[in-house]
């Protein structure tokens, strides 16, 4: 018969595979959690994960544990939900995943609102450079530039916001400006690691500097970086170019749009939720505030206004 606990310290294992962050999450020693899922393990007769100096990998068998493991603790946290009246809680823990940028210049200012309509609610909000994983717990709500596909998810669209072509009064008296769009792979330019793209949905330079529109002319890239914000340093200290949201440029006024008419970029934000979770009382008016503050902030996003309107408490 398996235990439980062995149970959940498998799954805080395939959440955190380096073993030190699964242990500290656990209140456990390194050398003791390895114990544990080796001796897990021996009592199953099977290998559920690969060990690497890079952490710890799910085998296929594991994988396939993982699944029956992760539907267990679901059922044991609704349960426990149902029973403690959880549902009807305007306290207790929100975790909310949200991309760098976004979280950094817009959600984390506009969470000061809903902070001081419910004081009993303690707020991590995860501002990362890469997609927050619902499925694997990581978060209870995420606000993505995708449309998450998983039909165990509950989705709505959150917002939309605009990108332009910045430079800064330093980059122009160093080296000039482009006065057209095929002049841009001339310029020094700042942005994503091509290879580290953790969305399509960034790659906004390279219909830009496509051939047909550059013709031979190699682009240069001063400065590539993972983050948005180091991109908005770099492109604010002069380094190069840079594709930002109006969003983070709005107050800067030692930036400047430039081709306006030739690169105006849309995306759109999605909000997502399991289905368990989006029942939660606190979870639910974390969702409904967060719709309500974008919408009132719509103009802001798409680089029509430049103040940002904070919801009254």
């Amino acid at each position: 018969m398996l235990d439980w606990q062995d149970l959940q310290i498998f799954l805080e294992v395939t959440r955190h595979p380096r073993l030190a962050d699964a242990a500290r999450r656990l209140g456990l020693d390194h050398s003791t959690l390895s114990r544990r899922t080796r001796r897990f393990e021996q009592k199953l007769n099977t290998q559920l994960f690969e060990r690497s100096t890079h952490g710890y990998r799910l085998t296929e068998a594991g994988a396939q544990l993982r699944a029956h493991a992760e539907q267990m603790a679901r059922h044991a946290s609704d349960a426990v939900e149902s029973l403690s009246d959880q549902n009807l809680r305007l306290d207790g823990q929100i975790r909310l995943g949200v991309t760098e940028g976004f979280g950094t210049w817009v959600i984390a200012p506009l969470l000061s609102a809903f902070c001081q309509r419910h004081p009993g609610v303690t707020l991590d909000l995860l501002t990362l450079p890469r997609v927050v994983s619902l499925s694997r717990h990581e978060a209870d709500l995420a606000i993505t530039i995708e449309r998450p596909s998983n039909p165990g998810m509950v989705v709505a669209s959150l917002c939309r916001y605009r990108l332009r072509l910045y430079a800064s009064d330093t980059y122009a008296r160093r080296y000039g400006l482009p006065q057209h769009l095929d002049q841009l792979a001339r310029h020094r330019l700042v942005g994503y690691v091509d290879d580290l793209l953790f969305s399509d949905q960034l790659n906004y330079l390279d219909p830009l500097l496509a051939t047909e529109i550059q013709g031979d002319e190699q682009p240069h890239f001063a400065l590539r970086s993972t983050s948005v914000t180091t991109q908005f340093t770099a492109t604010l200290s002069g380094t190069g170019l840079g594709i930002l949201p109006c969003f983070m440029a709005a107050e800067r006024k030692s930036l400047s749009a430039l081709l306006e008419q030739e690169v105006d970029i849309v995306r759109q934000f999605w909000i997502t939720a399991r289905q368990e979770q989006r029942q939660l009382t606190r979870v639910r008016l974390l969702w409904d505030f967060l719709r309500e503050a974008l919408e009132l902030n719509q103009a802001f996003l798409m680089g029509e206004d430049d103040q940002l309107i904070i919801p009254p408490v």
